[in-house]
């Protein structure tokens, strides 16, 4: 079972710490405020009220032994935020991720030790005005910077259509991986296959199927809506 220690439990921290303890997850959540973490106690495992800025407190509660720390501390705790991912490190803790609300921020936090940086606000909007771009595609797991594994409804212009006809790769600089058969598709088609592993060139893709693609962001962007 991993062990997480989330130190902040404003919005960001909270949500992360919960959800993690829900898929199953050791969390250790921390904040200076008495009131958090009385909100939060009974749905991590441990809660503990301490300043992340005194390492040995860290090391009394096991922070030290954890497998991923997130610092989830906001702008107006900005350098305890820095103290503690300097702590973190000292301490040996191998991943640590800290929470950025803009990209100087994000680069203090290289500097100083942190392995990742987390941008909620900016990669949230991203993610919008991905949606509002390109609302054909479902969900996404990025893979690479700008490349991504989506979902793809297919649309009407692709009904009855096989994978050569369509062109993807040629066209659109997309690679279709799999086909996930809409019901409806499912009995215009003799045997009926829910999920296609490996389209072939003469496989029939049908109005409303799931098509997984993966592509640059910007290729993806491009795929018919209708």
């Amino acid at each position: 079972m991993k062990r997480f220690a989330i130190i902040g439990l404003g919005r960001f921290g909270k949500k992360l710490a919960i959800a993690l303890a829900m898929s199953g997850a050791e969390v250790i959540a921390i904040d200076k405020n008495r009131d958090e973490i009385e909100l939060i106690r009974d749905q991590v495992s441990l809660a503990v009220r301490l300043d992340s800025t005194d390492e040995e407190a860290l090391k009394a509660q096991g922070v030290d032994k954890v497998d991923v720390a997130i610092i989830g501390i906001g702008q107006e705790g900005f350098e305890s935020a820095i103290l503690t991912v300097v702590n973190l490190r000292q301490m040996g803790v191998k991943k640590i991720l800290a929470r950025a609300e803009s990209l100087v921020a994000g680069e203090v936090f290289s500097k100083v030790g942190a392995t990742d940086v987390i941008y909620p606000e900016i990669e949230s909007a991203q993610r919008w005005a991905y949606k509002l771009i390109a609302p054909q595609i479902g969900e996404k797991m990025d893979f690479a910077p700008g490349y991504s594994l989506a979902r793809v409804k297919a649309p009407a212009s692709f009904d009855g259509k096989t994978v050569m006809d369509l062109q993807l790769r040629q066209k659109y600089k997309v690679n279709l991986v799999a086909i996930k058969r809409d019901e409806h598709s499912k009995k215009k088609k003799a045997n009926g296959a829910g999920i296609i592993n490996v389209p072939m060139p003469t496989t029939v893709v049908y109005e409303n199927d799931i098509l997984m693609v993966a592509g640059s962001d910007a290729d993806l962007a491009k795929l018919p809506q209708e």
